[in-house]
């Protein structure tokens, strides 16, 4: 089995949509089953298909859930420093074109949110920018075409 890095806000998550999964959304999703049922003909009662589909979508994230939980290989991202970046590393850039600032935080696949800032491992902008340090020049290759960042700082918390 493959370990999974996660930092232990993203394992913290997980475990928490987990339990939120297991404890209140399968007891919601047998409720809405048992009410369709009285509901009379199975065969053709869209409700109770409705709630068979989103019990089986939730067993399955349960299922994906506890395997990701079960291969974590939790980095606590505030015992790590240096100079340069690795995972867990809040990277400060500026764009060279736009001269746009953007802060990004390696984190692992699972936890990953660009709109949040956290950019997987396995990323193109991660990957280009592992093992950088402040004032190196980036370029990576994004499906929109490459772009070329400066970094500014490099922090781990």
């Amino acid at each position: 089995m493959e370990k999974v890095p996660m930092t232990a806000g993203g394992f913290a998550a997980l475990e928490a949509e987990l339990k939120d999964r297991q404890q209140v959304q399968r007891q919601r999703i047998i409720t809405a089953i048992a009410e369709a049922r009285a509901l009379g003909d199975l065969s053709e009662n869209a409700e109770y298909h409705a709630a068979k589909e989103a019990q089986s979508l939730n067993e399955g994230r349960i299922m994906e859930l506890e395997s990701l939980i079960g291969r974590a290989d939790i980095i606590d991202v505030s015992k790590l420093g240096g100079e340069t970046i690795k995972f867990g590393a809040t990277v400060k850039l500026i764009d060279d074109d736009t001269e746009e600032e953007k802060s990004y935080q390696i984190v692992g696949e699972p936890e990953s949110d660009v709109k949040s800032g956290k950019v997987s491992i396995g990323s193109p902008i991660a990957r280009a920018l592992i093992g950088k340090k402040v004032g190196d020049s980036v370029q990576v290759n994004t499906p929109g075409g490459g772009k070329s960042y400066e970094v500014v700082s490099v922090v781990f918390r």
